[in-house]
């Protein structure tokens, strides 16, 4: 290894300044992260997930869960077990409300608690039927939030730190009806020609305003995005606009190529719920009754950090699921990340492949992580499918990460 270069008086100053920077997002990041529940839904597109898994019978797979409703996803492609893990025991305790409701509910009742995000009688069905299913930490946490799933501020889906900056948006969009009209539209065409058109000619202009880009383009609104100041470095850093103009590109991608009309990871913070046509496979019938049937039953909540589950994992994973953690974690807690690559090889199958999402195309941790006595890149360690991530890429309905990567363990 080189020796890092030298810094001039200058530069050490502004590497400082910036590490004080640095030191106290991460304690803000860590505060807010570590008191709430921030994803109430998830942000990646399983459909991409599932093409890039290529899920088995015998695969035993490693997911951090997030909000739980991808894990749920991948559990109807019929994988042997899925341990849903997640350090922030809020999202653990929400998978297992979902799981809970699966397992006691019909689908209509179920529909309307995390579809619709409201049921007027949740307190008593919580009581009398979830509550029983729930780890001890979930039954807590529930206790005293089931008025999150009345009419109250919307609903379900605008509580969390994610809904919280959902449901100011749609405040925004309240106080502006034309544009709230135009949105409405957006969603309600079923052509790719005319939602660009609509797009193009009426909601870009009114909706591109100084107050939108400049919020968006603060740490506190990124941060209650579960955005911590590392990933919006990395997106400030490629895109001459910021993080503004990077939104603003991505979602431009989508009006011209995805339809809205089937778009649920937008129409769920937009409008406040799902539709029967428009939500994710778990909450349809057929794939709600697969689910209840048996496949709910191969998820297995694990409320801990990927290294401390492996740590006392009873057996080899063959997929892994691992989101955009290491974006903040290469910056954050390097050794911890270096000890949590590690576990994973040690677990890994031979034949393992491992999926993640990243703000940057090329992350440096890839390159900066060592590994073993032979302190060998990670890059070094895994075979990238380049041209199956960025093919998949093209058809994720989020489109929010610059990166999607998918490797397989080198030979």
């Amino acid at each position: 290894m080189t020796a890092e270069p030298a810094t001039n008086s200058k530069e050490q100053r502004l590497i400082s300044k910036l590490t004080l920077s640095a030191r106290i997002d991460q304690k803000l990041f860590n505060a807010v992260y570590s008191r709430s529940l921030v994803y109430n839904t998830c942000w990646e597109d399983p459909a991409v997930d599932r093409r890039a898994l290529e899920l088995s019978p015998n695969d035993t797979v490693l997911a951090i869960s997030s909000a739980g409703c991808n894990v749920l996803d991948y559990a109807l492609t019929g994988p042997r077990k899925i341990y849903a893990v997640d350090a922030n025991p809020r999202q653990t305790a929400l998978l297992e409300l979902k799981m809970a409701g699966i397992r006691e509910l019909d689908h209509a009742a179920f529909f309307q608690l995390f579809g619709r995000g409201q049921h007027r009688d949740f307190s008593p069905l919580y009581r009398d039927l979830l509550r029983a299913r729930l780890s001890p930490f979930a039954q807590t946490y529930w206790d005293v939030r089931t008025h999150w799933f009345s009419d109250a501020h919307g609903g379900f889906y605008f509580r969390g730190l994610a809904g919280t900056v959902a449901r100011v948006f749609r405040a925004y969009l309240k106080v502006r009806p034309r544009l709230t009209t135009l949105i409405d539209d957006l969603f309600a065409t079923r052509s790719i020609h005319t939602q660009r058109a609509l797009y193009e000619h009426e909601i870009a202009p009114l909706l591109w305003t100084f107050l939108l880009n400049w919020t968006l383009s603060r740490q506190v609104t990124l941060s209650m995005l579960g955005v911590p100041h590392p990933q919006r470095r990395e997106v400030v850093a490629q895109h001459p606009r910021g993080v503004a103009g990077f939104i603003r590109e991505s979602l431009e991608y989508l009006v011209r190529h995805i339809p809205f009309w089937s778009n649920y990871f937008y129409a769920v913070y937009v409008l406040g719920s799902y539709s029967e046509e428009c939500c994710p496979e778990y909450l349809k019938p057929k794939q709600f009754a697969a689910l209840k049937a048996g496949l709910v039953d191969r998820i297995v909540p694990e409320a801990s950090t990927v290294t401390e589950f492996l740590q006392r994992c009873p057996e080899p994973i063959s997929r892994f699921v691992l989101l955009d953690h290491m974006d903040w974690m290469s910056f954050y807690y390097p050794e911890a990340l270096r000890e949590e690559w590690e576990a994973i090889l040690m677990h890994a199958t031979l034949d393992a492949r491992i999926i993640f999402r990243s703000a940057h195309a090329e992350p440096r941790y890839l390159e900066r992580l060592r590994l073993g006595s032979t302190h060998r890149p990670l890059s070094d360690l895994l075979k990238f499918d380049v041209a199956r991530a960025r093919e998949l890429t093209l058809a994720d309905r989020v489109h929010t990460y610059a990166g999607f990567h998918i490797a397989d363990l080198a030979a």
